[in-house]
């Protein structure tokens, strides 16, 4: 089986198209994230007709192709209020990028500017981290797993400690 893996800029400001109409009926703004495992519960979306924000939930989505979503209809989309098992998380407004990253040792890796969603499932998969300026000289930024993600809070995320060992060198070639 293969793993589709994609940025998070790949996913937003598209348009979610009907199965029934073919045409426009919303367009994906931003991700409604669940801090707890890092699944994408949901997609805020702008509705065509009416401008209001509404929910696509990833069980409607037919199929994610480069041009948009597909979905069956505009019922596909749900007002927030109406969405009782997601409204703890709706109340949160999580937001994930821009988040700190620390290590379980308190050592300060950078902040959160982009991530990789695995689109079958939804779930983050690879966090990606800008290191300061005096650190992105040497190390650019970094790449984290999701296995080493140990605790998301409101203001942080921790990561394992070995995600600060320095990378592995190949070794030196044999004259």
């Amino acid at each position: 089986m293969l793993v589709m893996l994609q940025l998070s800029a790949t996913l937003f400001n598209k348009p979610v198209l009907s199965l029934r109409t073919g045409a426009e009926i919303a367009r994906v703004i931003s991700p409604l994230i669940n801090p707890d495992n890092l699944k994408i519960e949901g997609l805020y979306c702008k509705d065509r007709f009416s401008n209001k924000m509404l929910l696509l939930v990833p069980q409607d989505i037919r199929e994610l192709l480069t041009k948009g979503y597909i979905v069956n209809d505009h019922d596909s989309l749900s007002e927030p209020d109406d969405l009782v098992r997601l409204k703890d998380i709706i109340n949160l407004r999580f937001e994930l990028v821009g988040k700190q990253v620390v290590t379980e040792a308190k050592q300060k890796v950078g902040k959160i500017n982009d991530y990789a969603v695995e689109t079958d499932s939804m779930y983050i998969q690879k966090l990606y981290a800008g290191q300061s300026i005096l650190r992105s000289f040497t190390g650019g930024n970094l790449s984290i797993d999701r296995s080493q993600v140990r605790e998301v809070t409101d203001t942080r995320v921790v990561i394992d400690d070995l995600a600060m060992r320095s990378p592995a060198t190949a070794p030196a070639a044999i004259a």
